[in-house]
């Protein structure tokens, strides 16, 4: 489902304190970033995508069909921000072109949590939700899961029928993330969980501001030189749609948010072994089905260092979104994924 808000996004708080203290000694700079984030936010919004059809559900996830005639490929995307990173713009969308690649992709929509969800962790995401719509399907299809979304569909292959696996930017083992990144997102979560408790949920702004300390320099020039594009130029709609993206999403559960920040970069349960679904201690190397795993040298968000090790693997270098939706998307990413997906598995 392509979610792309059609208002004009203002700035956020914790984007203006970030851009304070990376320019407090270049007062030029903090100029022309604020010119960037102005043309950013007054830029024209292309419409949003049709909705592709639902064909299954359980509880507010449902399961949509971007035809196709070939075998089904399901993508889980992350809880982190709209699924619609995959199906971006018109002509930048990796699931509608895999339709006319002899690939039928469907694609997991999240939908919106509710407080009354505040103990719906990310391994019950993948019981209630995520295994009910593999069955709903009635046959194994390819799993294909993005980020956060490739850790649950690990958990979801070891634990139902697949006949592929294949990871992009998915992290496994997260003791491979940096040191520093790791006690960052502790810090935010310990600022931030008394307000996630009393709500619930946990904003996605709280959780963005998490990504911007990961490299503070790049989130600030950016917006520098989006400034000086010509507005009419395919790189402003772009970076609008980009943009946009990041900056949007539904809140996450209380308890996914606790177990990410304290289970997962905290402890690294999945990458010890010692993460549980379903009663079921989830080891990607008992998965028996052809795996692909692939990663970038420069993705800043999740270090190839964190990826699970098996299968085979594909090596990028490209950033985490621009592995699926930057200009050389398609050569380096979608194409490899096409063909390897359309490869003769028996299951």
């Amino acid at each position: 489902m392509n979610t792309a808000p059609q208002h004009k996004p203002r700035p956020l708080p914790l984007f203006i304190e970030l851009l304070r203290s990376e320019t407090a000694a270049a007062p030029d700079r903090r100029a022309a970033a604020l010119l960037g984030l102005r043309a950013y936010q007054e830029a024209p919004r292309a419409p949003s995508l049709p909705q592709m059809p639902i064909i299954a559900s359980a509880g507010r996830a449902v399961l949509r069909d971007y035809g196709g005639a070939g075998r089904p490929a399901i993508f889980v995307p992350s809880l982190i921000n709209p699924p619609h990173i995959l199906d971006l713009a018109k002509d930048n969308s990796l699931l509608r072109w895999l339709s006319g690649q002899g690939i039928r992709p469907l694609l997991v929509d999240w939908g919106e949590p509710a407080p009354a969800e505040r103990t719906l962790s990310i391994a019950r995401h993948v019981e209630h939700l995520l295994l009910p719509l593999l069955d709903a399907l009635g046959e194994p299809a390819a799993l294909v899961g993005y980020c956060l979304g490739g850790t649950m569909a690990i958990a979801a292959a070891a634990l139902h029928p697949i006949s592929s696996l294949a990871l992009i930017a998915a992290p496994w083992r997260f003791e491979g993330f940096p040191l520093d990144s790791r006690a960052d997102l502790a810090a935010l979560w310990q600022a931030a969980s008394p307000v996630a408790d009393q709500l619930g949920l946990l904003p996605m702004e709280i959780l963005q501001s998490g990504f911007w300390r990961l490299d503070p320099a790049r989130t600030v020039s950016k917006f520098e030189a989006f400034g000086r594009l010509d507005p009419a130029s395919a790189a402003v709609q772009g970076f609008v749609a980009l943009e946009d993206w990041a900056n949007d999403g539904p809140p996450l559960t209380f308890a996914a948010a606790q177990e990410l920040i304290e289970d997962f970069f905290g402890l690294d349960l999945p990458g010890e072994g010692r993460w549980r679904v379903a009663g079921e201690a989830i080891d990607p190397a008992t998965i028996r089905r052809p795996t692909l795993d692939i990663v970038s040298t420069t993705d800043r968000i999740v270090p190839q260092a964190s990826a699970t090790g098996i299968g085979e693997r594909l090596t990028l270098g490209l950033g985490h979104v621009g592995m699926v939706a930057g200009g050389r998307a398609r050569e380096a990413l979608w194409q490899p994924l096409a063909h390897w997906l359309a490869r003769p598995f028996e299951c």
